[in-house]
C-alpha cells in the first residue's frame, strides 16, 4: 500500500488501524479495543489488554526458533572489544537478573533507576525490570550527583543498577562516587544498589548495601514474565531539564510495543534478522526506542556502540561498524555526521570499507541541514532520511516511510506526518496559518499509541506544558511550516524563533544558509537583544579541518550569503568562528544557553552539557564581539 492509503486509513478509522497493528504483538489477553478516551483529553491505548514487554522482545523469539540469532552486538572501540549475545543467551541473562531483583523485593510497579554506560548489561537491566512488571528510569551514565538526586527523589526507586565507571576516549568517568553523592543528597533512599564492576575503575562497595552484579545473581531462580495491563508504565524517562526541573515522560506498555514494532518495517525498512544500528545512548529516548526495544521486539539484531563518531580511533569508525556487522539501517544525529564531515570532508575514510550492506540512513535529534544530507548521500550512495520526533512521542512524528513507499526527498524537510499524527501549523490565536507560513507545530489529540499519556506524578504540569496553549492539541514546542504537498519543515524550537524589527525569522533557516558555505562544518544562530530591532541574529561558525583561510573573509562571505539567500530583512551582520559548539550529550546545540550568555541573563548550566569548558570558550568569543552589551 502507498503512504497516502495507509495514512488516510489510520485517520478515517484509527480503531481498526491500531487493532490490526496490535495483532503483531503477542498478548496474554488481547485488548477489547484500541483507544480509551473516557478521561479525554487524557487518552490511553490498549488499556485492558495483558502483555509483557520482555516476552515480546526476547522469549517469543526463542520460542519461535530464533534463539541462535544474535540479539545484541556490543562494539566497544574504547575497550577494543566486541561481544555478541544471542536471543537464547539474552533470555537466560535477563531472567536470572529478574529473579535476583524479585528475591530482593522488586515487584510490579516498583521503580528501578539504571545508571549505566553503553554496555549490554544496560539493556539486560532494562529488560529484566520490565520482565517482572517493575518500571525503569534510565539516567545517562555520568550525570552529575545533584541531577541524579532530583531523579531519585521524583521516581523514588527501590533499587539502583549502576556500573562502576564509563569509559570515554580520553578519560574514565567513575560512576560510584557520583551515585553515592546523589543518594546522600536525595531525600529518598533506595533499598540497595547493584554495581557492575568494570576493570578500568572498580568501585568501593558499601557492605550489605552495594551488591556485585555477578554475585547478586549467582543463586537466583530465573523469573518468568509477568503480564501487565496495556496502560501499565514500562518506563519513566526524564527530559534533559535545560529549561527547569526535568519532566518524567511516562511510556505505557501496550501502545509502546504496538507502535515501535510497526515502525521497524514501515519506516526503517528492515525485516526480522536484519542488523539495525542506532548510534545513540540508552540515557536518551533514541536509546530506549531504537537500541533496546523496537529492534528486539521486531526480531532484529541491535548494536550497542561504546565509542564516538570521531576519535575512536578516527572519523571512519561508523563505516567500520557498518561494514563489519552488516548493518542494514543506520540511525544517527546530524551533529555526528557534521563531526565526521569536518574531519574527513572528502570522505576518504568511507572508501576504505565495503558498505554494500547498507540500505538507508536516518537522521534525527537536530535539524538536518541540506548540506549534511547531500554530503552523506554523496559519500554513502544510499537514501539519507531526515525524520522528526521527540522524547515525548517516542518515535517519529514525520518521516519518509521507506518500508511503505519511498517518497520524494525535499531537502530541509523530514517529509510527511506518520499514521496517527494529525499535524497542524497554528498562529498565536490557535487558528491554522496559510501554507508556507511559519507557526507553532501542534498535533490534534489524541496522540497515537506509544506517545506519552502524561508525566510521572505531574498531571497539572502535563496540561500546562503540552495541552494548555492550544486546547484540543498537543503543543510540540517546535516552529515550522507545511508546503503545498503537506511536507513539514521544522525550523526551530518555538523559543528559537527570533523577532527582528517585527519580522519572525527562523534560526534554522539561517543555519541552513550558513551550512551551505564550503568552509563551514557546522554552525548555530541565536537571537541577541538589540535596543533598536528587538533582536539581532548572531552566527557561530565551526570550520572544516584543514581550513586555513582568513576568518574575516569567511565571515564576510557568510554575511553576503545570508543577504543573498534570505535578504536584508535578516539583518545578519554578527558572526564569529569558534572551535566547537556547546551541546548536550545527545548532540543538541544549546542555543538558549548561548543566547543567555550573550544577553548577560541568568541561566541554569544544563546538566546534559557534553563539556562544561565549552561555555567558557563561548563567553570569550562573545566578549571579543562586545557582548553582553552594557
Amino acid at each position: 500500500m502507498t503512504y497516502a492509503n495507509v495514512y488516510n486509513n489510520c485517520k478515517s478509522d484509527p480503531e481498526a488501524f491500531w487493532m490490526q497493528a496490535a495483532e503483531a504483538i503477542t498478548w496474554d489477553r488481547m485488548p477489547t479495543k484500541a483507544l480509551f478516551d473516557e478521561a479525554a483529553p487524557l487518552y490511553e491505548w490498549f488499556s485492558d489488554g495483558l502483555v509483557n514487554t520482555c516476552y515480546n522482545a526476547v522469549d517469543r523469539h526463542v520460542e519461535n526458533g530464533r534463539g541462535d540469532q544474535v540479539a545484541i552486538i556490543h562494539d566497544s572501540p574504547v575497550t577494543d572489544s566486541i561481544e555478541k549475545i544471542t536471543y537464547s543467551d539474552l533470555q537466560t541473562r535477563v531472567a536470572k537478573l529478574s529473579g535476583a531483583l524479585a528475591e530482593r523485593g522488586i515487584g510490579k510497579g516498583d521503580r528501578v533507576i539504571i545508571y549505566m554506560p553503553m554496555v549490554p548489561e544496560a539493556l539486560i537491566a532494562m529488560l529484566a525490570v520490565v520482565r517482572i512488571g517493575a518500571v525503569h528510569s534510565v539516567v545517562f551514565g555520568g550525570f552529575a550527583a545533584a541531577e541524579l538526586a532530583v531523579r531519585i527523589d521524583d521516581a523514588t526507586p527501590k533499587a539502583i543498577i549502576a556500573a562502576s565507571c564509563g569509559i570515554e576516549p580520553a578519560r574514565v568517568v567513575e560512576y560510584k562516587p557520583l551515585l553515592d553523592g546523589a543518594i546522600e543528597i536525595a531525600s529518598h533512599k533506595p533499598d540497595f544498589c547493584v554495581i557492575l564492576q568494570r576493570d578500568r575503575a572498580r568501585a568501593e562497595m558499601v557492605d550489605g548495601y552495594d551488591l556485585d552484579w555477578h554475585e547478586f545473581q549467582q543463586d537466583a531462580e530465573p523469573a518468568p514474565c509477568l503480564p501487565v495491563e496495556g496502560n501499565h508504565p514500562a518506563y519513566i524517562l526524564y527530559t534533559s531539564g535545560t529549561t527547569g526541573a526535568p519532566k518524567g515522560v511516562v511510556r505505557h506498555t501496550g501502545g509502546h510495543l504496538v507502535a515501535l514494532n510497526w515502525t521497524m518495517k514501515n519506516i526503517y525498512n528492515v525485516d526480522p534478522g536484519d542488523v539495525f544500528w542506532a548510534a545513540s545512548d540508552v540515557g536518551w529516548v533514541v536509546g530506549h526506542s531504537y537500541i533496546c526495544y523496537a529492534p528486539l521486539v521486531h526480531g532484529n539484531t541491535t548494536i550497542v556502540f561504546e565509542g564516538k563518531p570521531v576519535g575512536t580511533p578516527d572519523a571512519g569508525t561508523f563505516w567500520r561498524v557498518i561494514s563489519e556487522h552488516k548493518v542494514r539501517s543506520f540511525f544517527t544525529a546530524p551533529t555526528a555526521f557534521r563531526a565526521v564531515k569536518r574531519e574527513d570532508p572528502k570522505g576518504d575514510l568511507v572508501k576504505e570499507y565495503d558498505l554494500s550492506c547498507l540500505g538507508q540512513v536516518y537522521l534525527a535529534g537536530e535539524r538536518a541541514d541540506p548540506d549534511t544530507i547531500l554530503w552523506a548521500e554523496t559519500m554513502l550512495k544510499v537514501p539519507v532520511i531526515d525524520h522528526w520526533w521527540q522524547t515525548e512521542t517516542g518515535y517519529s512524528i514525520a518521516a519518509n516511510p521507506l518500508g511503505l513507499e519511498r517518497l520524494p526527498v525535499k531537502l530541509g524537510s523530514p517529509a510527511v506526518p506518520m499514521p496517527g499524527f494529525d499535524v497542524h501549523i497554528l498562529g498565536d490565536d490557535g487558528a491554522e496559518v496559510p501554507v508556507g507560513e511559519l507557526g507553532a507545530i501542534a498535533i490534534k489529540l489524541p496522540l497515537p499509541p506509544g506517545c506519552l499519556p502524561g508525566l510521572w506524578n505531574a498531571e497539572e504540569r502535563y496540561f500546562s506544558s503540552y495541552l494548555a496553549a492550544f486546547p484540543g492539541y498537543y503543543e510540540t514546542g517546535d516552529a515550522g511550516y507545511k508546503d503545498e504537498d503537506g511536507y513539514l519543515y521544522i525550523m526551530a524550537r518555538t523559543d528559537d524563533v527570533i523577532n527582528v524589527a517585527g519580522h519572525r525569522l527562523s534560526t534554522g533557516a539561517m543555519e541552513e544558509v550558513l551550512a551551505g558555505h564550503p568552509d563551514v562544518a557546522e554552525c548555530a544562530v541565536i537571537g541577541v537583544a538589540d535596543k533598536l530591532k528587538g533582536q539581532m541574529p548572531m552566527g557561530f561558525l565551526c570550520l572544516n579541518a584543514g581550513c586555513d583561510r582568513d576568518h574575516d573573509v569567511i565571515i564576510a562571505e557568510c554575511v553576503a550569503l545570508m543577504r543573498d539567500k534570505i535578504g536584508p530583512v535578516a539583518a545578519f551582520r554578527i558572526a564569529t568562528i569558534i572551535d566547537r559548539l556547546p551541546k548536550t550529550r545527545s548532540g543538541k546545540i544549546l542555543r538558549a544557553t548561548m543566547a543567555a550568555i550573550a544577553d548577560g541573563a541568568d541561566f541554569k548550566t544544563p546538566a546534559t552539557i557534553d563539556d562544561l569548558s565549552i561555555l567558557g570558550e563561548i563567553e570569550t568569543a562573545l566578549e571579543q564581539l562586545g557582548y553582553p552589551k552594557g
